[in-house]
């Protein structure tokens, strides 16, 4: 059966697995009378509650006498080195655009490390219904986009289909009949090649592993394009490492090649074909898996280094240990090693003290995530707020640059330019957009957009939306003023006082309702003003045997502002930590005393 092996790339929430979930219904890998989850390529928690994508997915499908392998990509520029590896694995790539915000940044991210590969693009025009779609002047950027990414004259010629995925239609031309996906499918087996490696049937076999992931039943599991020869259980491989050291040899005990959304076992892979191998103890993603004979390892794509470093340690707070029951330094840090293995975009190592880890990685999604996955797996820590990471180049200390695209309306433009003014960003280009819009591009350092993306919300009504992605590397831009509030401070243990609050209400906004456990050094609220606040949240009140005159008035509490996962790790100021657990996040300072706090900050 002929092979083609495709990449549905594309920005964010530009509809990559919508158009996958109809490609797998039309093409019949699922029955008509079989139920399907909306977007079943997203397949983990996190993913349905957030609707991204968060790993990279295969999947294939039969039409036309061949086998279509397609991987569903991230949009994020966080999850970006899952992207650049699953692209070593395909031939070609279907670039899905939305025709009426056009090509953004994790389009042109995504774009230029596949034509970097040398892949053919097919360009889609994805939601062309949309009444505020306008597909000429998306295709006109694309074009734009491609020549400035230096594509070319092969990639330059790229077909292009207008679709709508949810409706699960695509056509050559704007007024084509709209009834299929049947325009899509042949022009992908027109258009890309069938894989190089099929000549390559003969040789001894050669795989990189390129995605790893643990199954209960089967062990590691690691998935990769066959580079040349033929795979099947039993056979003994062995793993190398990208210099070419031996990691193990092992024998294969199970081969699965991927038939609509499941992994079947089959009895022989051959060259070309995407697969994911059973039976290695230690083998990892990037390392060659080889018939022993083959002494040289293939060559791995390297990765972008981590931009921002978070430190996850113990927690060490009075309430510690009364949610989870993972909270020792031991079972945390073998998690994150594990996290590390699969995920290579991330980076742990031990701090000196030895009780906390440092973890660097892509930006602040991809930190909550994994956050957010360990506190669901019953895991307390205590998280610092994210440091950009900086390098040195001839005696210049150099910072990472982000470009920022904003689409927000009209009337807050202004707003947001000085914002992004005030934390040294350098706007690049100013245009109106598509209904009543205005797109805003600028160059900003990733350490004046931590904890930027909460108040952008607040500025621009929650109607704006913002895209951030790595650019380069530039000399330190010097100090960006940080958060201007201080914060309300408990000085006692216990369970907060509706009394209390109420009376502290005109101090600040709180983060915490009544009734709720407390500790010393625990921070319950904002303060109206700079410098933080030592208050009591426990304080009653006074009661006499003497009778009021009028009757008492029941307490009415403003409802407290609660912080999301990553609103609250960029809310953190460097001497305070958010203590998660997998009911509660709780911000406190670093040193819980304040005699201590005191004596530190007189020191610094």
């Amino acid at each position: 059966m002929e092979l083609r092996n495709i990449a549905i790339i594309a920005h964010v929430d530009h509809g990559k697995t919508t158009l996958v979930d109809e490609m797998l219904k039309q093409s019949g890998e699922v029955k008509a009378h079989q139920a399907i989850d909306e977007r079943a390529m997203d397949s983990n928690d996190l993913e349905r509650e957030r609707g991204i994508t968060i790993l990279a997915k295969c999947t294939s499908v039969e039409w036309g006498g061949a086998r279509l392998n397609i991987v569903d990509t991230p949009g994020h520029a966080d999850f970006g080195g899952e992207v650049e590896r699953i692209l070593s694995m395909v031939d070609g790539v279907v670039l899905l655009v939305d025709a009426a915000e056009g090509p953004m940044p994790q389009t042109k991210f995504v774009t230029s490390k596949a034509l970097a590969l040398g892949l053919k693009p097919i360009v889609c025009l994805n939601k062309v219904d949309k009444p505020d779609g306008e597909p000429d002047r998306a295709l006109d950027e694309v074009f734009d986009l491609f020549v400035a990414l230096d594509a070319n004259e092969d990639q330059l010629d790229f077909p292009v289909l207008y679709a709508s995925g949810r409706n699960g239609w695509a056509d050559d031309s704007l007024e084509g009949p709209r009834d299929s996906l049947r325009p899509l499918f042949d022009l992908i087996l027109k258009h890309i090649p069938a894989p190089e490696q099929v000549s390559r049937a003969d040789e001894p076999f050669q795989m990189l592993a390129t995605t790893l992931e643990a199954d209960p039943f089967l062990g590691r599991l690691l998935t990769g394009r066959v580079e040349a020869g033929k795979v099947k259980a039993g056979d003994t491989i062995r793993a190398m490492t990208r210099e070419g050291a031996e990691v193990e040899k092992f024998r294969v005990s199970k081969v699965m090649a991927f038939r609509g959304l499941k992994r079947q076992p089959v009895d022989v892979a051959e060259a070309g074909d995407i697969i994911a191998l059973s039976g290695m103890q230690k083998a990892t993603v990037a390392d060659t898996l080889a018939d022993p004979a083959v002494a040289e390892p293939i060559e791995a794509q390297p990765v972008d280094p981590p931009t921002i470093s978070v430190t996850f340690g113990i927690n060490d707070s009075p309430l510690a240990g009364r949610d989870g029951d993972k909270v020792q330094s031991r079972v945390i840090r073998n998690r994150l090693m594990r996290e590390a293995e699969g995920n290579v975009a991330l980076k742990i190592s031990d701090t000196p003290e030895g009780d906390a880890f440092e973890v660097a990685g892509r930006g602040e999604l991809q930190m909550g995530v994994l956050i957010e996955t360990m506190r669901r797996e019953g895991f307390e820590l205590s998280i610092s707020r994210p440091r950009v990471l900086f390098r040195e180049e001839d005696g210049v200390w150099m910072e990472p640059i982000e470009e920022v695209t904003v689409d927000v309306d009209e009337e807050y433009a202004g707003a947001v330019v000085e914002k992004l003014t005030q934390r040294k960003g350098e706007l690049q280009a100013m245009r109106p957009g598509g209904g009543g819009k205005t797109r805003i591009v600028a160059l900003a350092p990733s350490r004046g957009l931590i904890g930027y993306h909460g108040e952008f919300l607040t500025d621009t009504r929650g109607a704006g939306v913002m895209a951030r992605i790595f650019h380069s590397w530039a000399p330190h831009k010097g100090p960006i003023q940080g958060r201007r509030a201080g914060v309300l401070i408990s000085m006692e243990q216990g369970k907060s006082v509706a009394y209390a609050l109420w009376n502290l209400e005109e101090r600040g906004f709180m983060f915490i309702g009544s009734g709720e456990d407390l500790y010393e050094g625990m921070i319950i609220g904002e303060n109206n003003r700079p410098g933080d606040l030592i208050v009591n949240p426990l304080k009653g009140k006074k009661l006499t045997n003497v009778r009021a005159s009028g009757k008492d008035d029941a307490v009415a509490l403003t409802t407290p502002r609660r912080l999301s996962l990553e609103e609250a790790i960029a809310y953190i100021a460097d001497d305070e930590l958010l203590e998660v657990t997998p009911y509660h996040l709780r911000l406190r300072k670093r040193h819980l005393d304040p005699h201590e706090r005191k004596r530190l900050s007189r020191a610094g």
